[in-house]
């Protein structure tokens, strides 16, 4: 048998940060714009999710348009479900226009869902 190695702190903190991150995306799948029926990860309306190593979460995202009716809710909605994720110890979203969202950013799912193929 080999010896176990003992994994170095910063690969502790990766795993981590990476398990996380996929935490972060299931609770995301769970939010919505109400005038598509796809969630707003698959939709590509999140633009970067970031994870410093003291479990404090940035979110950059957008909208699919600056006059979208959620304009005022959905940024807030994804920070308090964010939140609620236990080893998140803050969150921040920030909303973006730049890139403009387009049907591009919509992943392949979302795309089958919305009958786009």
């Amino acid at each position: 048998m080999f010896p176990k190695k003992e994994k170095t702190q910063a690969e502790v903190e990766t795993i981590n940060k990476q398990e996380l991150e996929e935490k972060i995306i299931q609770v995301l799948k769970t939010c919505y714009d109400p005038e598509i029926p796809v969630d707003i990860f698959e939709l590509g309306l999140i633009y970067e999710i970031k994870i410093d190593n003291e479990a404090i979460v940035n979110i950059k995202m957008t909208l699919t348009s600056p006059a979208c009716p959620v304009a005022g809710s959905l940024p807030g909605e994804v920070e308090l479900k964010i939140k609620s994720i236990p080893e998140v110890k803050n969150v921040k979203i920030e909303l973006v226009w730049n890139p403009p969202w387009d049907r591009d950013m919509m992943s392949d799912v979302a795309k089958v869902e919305l009958g786009m193929y």
